[in-house]
């Protein structure tokens, strides 16, 4: 019982906000998230945004120029030029959007995170709400 209920929690929580947003018309904090992916260069990252938007799997997304980035990776101190991805959907897609980037990414291990969206246009948010499929 324990286990079908952690299992049914995402759902649940997905329909009772929906009900909460339909019946108050207010926003319900974290419904939508920003995904930050990055890339190797530019064309990694239009293909990449365009697979999202392709599965729609986001309403928008935003390449961000070349920025320096420096990491650890496999005990080295490694420095690179990225290009960053700003994903824009809703926090129910970010499981589905990860899993999806992952198998087609070239990175070994992409960064791929998620925060959700606090607050914002309303009517922006139902944009993206309406863009990107529900559950």
């Amino acid at each position: 019982v324990v286990t079908l209920s952690l299992l049914m929690y995402p759902l649940l929580r997905s329909l009772a906000l929906q009900l909460h947003s339909a019946i108050t018309g207010s926003y319900v904090s974290g419904t939508h998230s920003i995904a930050f992916i990055n890339c190797l260069n530019e064309q990694i990252a239009k293909d990449i945004a365009r697979a999202i938007m392709d599965k729609k799997l986001a309403a928008y997304v935003n390449i961000l120029p070349k920025s320096s980035a420096l990491y650890f990776w496999k005990g080295e101190l490694e420095e690179s030029t990225e290009i960053l991805l700003l994903v824009k959907t809703r926090t129910s897609k970010i499981g589905e959007l990860s899993n999806y980037v992952r198998s087609i990414h070239p990175f070994e291990i992409p960064e791929i995170i998620s925060l959700p969206i606090d607050q914002g246009n309303p009517l922006y948010l139902k944009w993206i709400e309406e863009s990107v499929p529900g559950d």
